[in-house]
Formats: structure tokens, sequence, C-alpha cells
């Protein structure tokens, strides 16, 4: 039987330009950077699980303000099917600090010159015209 798994990721981005990035704790991709989101779960929306990983993962509440798009390439992530639905995002309060499957947390402005986990250079570049 196929069975894909939802996930959300999310661009947080302050009115300077920087977004956060977090260092990945765990595999795949430990060690990585990539952008805060994670699986959504049961009984929740992916708006839903969109918020609550931010604020898990970063400390940082958001409003969501676009969908950036849906990433469904069979092979995007090593643990088998996992579809993300990516937003952009703004920060609503919260100081950013590195948790959850965080290892370390920075905000950045050059990103694209970051190593980036999965499929989130493609998510970045569809979000800021690249």
């Amino acid at each position: 039987m196929f069975k894909m798994i939802v996930a959300t990721d999310l661009i947080i981005q302050y009115p300077d330009g920087k977004i956060i990035l977090i260092k990945r704790k765990n595999d795949p991709y430990q060690g990585y950077w990539a952008l805060p989101g994670g699986m959504v779960e049961e009984n929740e929306t992916v708006e839903e699980a969109a918020v609550r990983e931010a604020r898990e993962e970063t400390g940082v509440r958001v409003e969501l303000k676009r969908l950036v798009g849906v990433y469904s390439d069979p092979d995007r992530d090593p643990r088998g099917r996992v579809m993300s639905v990516t937003y952009l995002a703004r920060p609503v309060s919260g100081e950013p600090k590195a948790a959850d499957d965080a290892a370390e947390l920075i905000l950045t402005e050059d990103f694209f010159a970051m190593k980036l986990a999965f499929d989130h250079e493609q998510m970045l570049k569809d979000a800021f015209g690249h």
C-alpha cells in the first residue's frame, strides 16, 4: 500500500531580510542547515503544524504569509515518501533559539551560501525568485 507522510517547512523572514536556519541535530542530514519544519500530526491542519513546528524548533511564534509551494519529489527525503507544504512566514513574538530537533540556530541573509538539507535550497529559490 502506498503511503505518503505530510510535512511542513517554513521560511521565517525578518523585516531586515534575514531568515532562520537551524542545524539539524538528527539524521537524515545531521549537521546540515535546514528550514524549520516537521511532520503534520494526525489531528491538525498543515497550517497548524507549521505554526507549531516554528514554535517548537525556534521559540518563535509566526504568522503565515503565503504558500511557497508543495514539494513531493519521491526522492526528496531518504526516510521515504515525505511531501512538504512550505510557507513564507513572519515572526510575531519570541526570541529565536535552537530547540527540539535543532542543534543550532542562525539568522542569516546569506542562506544560498549554506550547505542545506533536503530540497530547502529550491524552496528558498521559489520563495525569493532565484
